[in-house]
């Protein structure tokens, strides 16, 4: 089981400084500057509740005077569109996808009450769970309650995905109008020792129709051991839901991780199903930042490879780096970066990698293939603006990026190779932030306006540099300065490495 213990990450610098990794495509680009317009004069309608009632869907683990984010970013906005835009936010560097995280914890009022504000903390959940972020997610929901529907279903599926399956089928046991699930209730009845009942709630659901074919089946194997043995193998879904992936572990038939969405990679993270699968699964969630950088490094380090090829190279190529470097020798440091600088690259893994070593890098005044390396590495960690006043002006591309990395209009964009140069500089040379979006932040829609340059970037990201600008400009005329450096920074230099490979 992996450790329980949540961790919630500390916002850089307030607003001003979020980060992390790439995500692949993005089917609502198109969102990112829709409803452009009013569609009447008309005020907007005012949703009334009773004094005293809990604000549910504002719940977060992240207060304001933590995020810098006002308690008011969601309540000019509709509350179906920022479902929309949330359920699409794919961010397409680390940085935005630090920022969103920020803003799915925040604690934050909802854009309306009611069911529509318990639906709105369902999309934030939603996104973390997706992320990986479970022990976030499941933490949100314990400060929420889950007394309504939408949240026990969410709080029940957290629970069984970490192995806590005792948690809702005791609360349901105690309230079982808190879920219709009648899949739930057969096994939890079942848990509880009631096997009859649960055959017969099976039966009922068989006759009536309430549950789909496979559903029945799979239930009908784990309560009738026999039967399972007779009947030939269930084939896997492709995207089981945490019930059913106790289920398949409950008749002997554990699922492997590797394939299944990123949620269920946390559970190979305590070691159990080996060294192998722990690495892996920290890798996975490492590159969503869903783990912390120092965490994957102790797992990288933990023993010596069992093989070779593949991530055993990986694992050797870091031991080695580290090793050199911890030594404190330039020329192995020379020798060992470019090794581990391609294994991390394949991996997705520049950006934690970035972190851990960037400083220590910047101290040791290497040269050639290896320099060039180490100052990528500085533009790609928290600490980019500082490190870029420790390197040498050696060449367009560092006077290029050490602009970016202090704010600042950069030099000509034609006289560097990097991807989406000109793009950039035009987001750093004083534009103004797009009228439509301007609109909407004056409507008090600052939450919606976030995700809509989240959109707007990863739209620029895929070739447009229209978008491109306009997101980097919007992200300043925010106030987010340390969000907007760190991504254009990782836009130009992650896509420079994928161009290589």
């Amino acid at each position: 089981m992996p450790n329980r213990t949540t961790r919630i990450r500390r916002p850089a610098r307030s607003l001003a400084g979020l980060c992390s990794l790439c995500l692949a495509a993005w089917p609502a680009a198109g969102l990112a500057q829709s409803d452009p317009v009013a569609g009447s004069a008309t005020p907007p309608s005012v949703t009334a509740a009773p004094l005293g009632q809990p604000n549910v869907g504002g719940a977060g683990l992240l207060t304001a005077r933590m995020t810098g984010l006002p308690g008011t970013m969601w309540l000019g906005s509709d509350p179906a569109r920022l479902r929309e835009l949330i359920a699409a936010a794919r961010p397409a560097v680390p940085a935005l996808r630090d920022l969103l995280h920020t803003l799915m914890l925040a604690e934050a009022d909802p854009p309306a009450q009611g069911e529509a504000g318990v639906a709105h903390l369902g999309a934030r959940l939603d996104w973390l769970i997706r992320l990986g972020a479970v022990e976030e997610a499941l933490a949100l929901t314990e400060i929420a309650g889950y007394d309504d529907p939408i949240l026990f279903a969410r709080w029940a599926d957290l629970n069984l995905l970490l192995g806590e399956t005792d948690k809702p089928c005791d609360a349901m046991r105690v309230r079982p109008s808190l879920s219709n699930d009648i899949a739930l209730r057969i096994y939890c009845t079942a848990r509880g020792g009631d096997w009859e009942r649960a055959a017969l709630l099976l039966g009922s659901a068989r006759t009536l129709g309430t549950l789909p074919p496979r559903d029945v089946d799979l239930l009908e194997r784990f309560l009738d051991g026999e039967l399972a043995q007779e009947r030939t193998g269930l084939i896997p879904p492709v995207r089981p839901t945490p019930l059913e992936f106790r289920l398949f572990e409950a008749m002997g038939e554990p699922l492997p991780t590797a394939p299944l969405p990123l949620a269920f990679s946390v559970l190979d993270l305590g070691g159990d199903n080996g060294w192998r699968a722990q690495i892996e699964a920290a890798e996975r969630l490492a590159r969503v930042g869903a783990l912390p950088a120092n965490r994957l490094l102790g797992l990288y380090t933990l023993r010596e490879p069992a093989a070779s090829g593949g991530i055993w190279d990986r694992i050797a190529a870091l031991q080695d780096f580290e090793d050199a470097l911890t030594r404190g020798a330039a020329n192995a440091v020379s020798v060992a970066l470019p090794k581990v600088w391609a294994q991390m690259a394949s991996a997705g893994l520049l950006v934690p990698f970035s972190d851990l070593f960037a400083e220590r890098l910047a101290t040791l005044g290497l040269s050639g293939r290896a320099g060039r390396m180490a100052q990528r590495s500085a533009f790609l960690s928290p600490q980019y603006e500082a490190l870029s006043a420790t390197l040498a002006d050696e060449g367009p591309e560092v006077r290029f990026l050490t602009a970016i990395a202090r704010g600042q209009l950069p030099p000509d964009a034609g006289t560097v190779t990097l991807p989406h140069a000109e793009a950039v500089a035009a987001g750093f040379s004083g534009a103004e932030m797009p009228q439509v979006l301007r609109e909407q932040l004056a409507q008090g829609r600052l939450g919606e306006v976030i995700l809509r340059a989240v959109a707007l970037f990863f739209s620029g990201a895929e070739g447009n540099s229209r978008d491109l600008t306009d997101a980097l400009v919007t992200l300043r005329s925010l106030g987010l300065e340390d969000v907007a450096r760190r991504a254009a920074l990782q836009v130009m230099l992650l896509d420079a490495e994928r161009a290589r490979r």
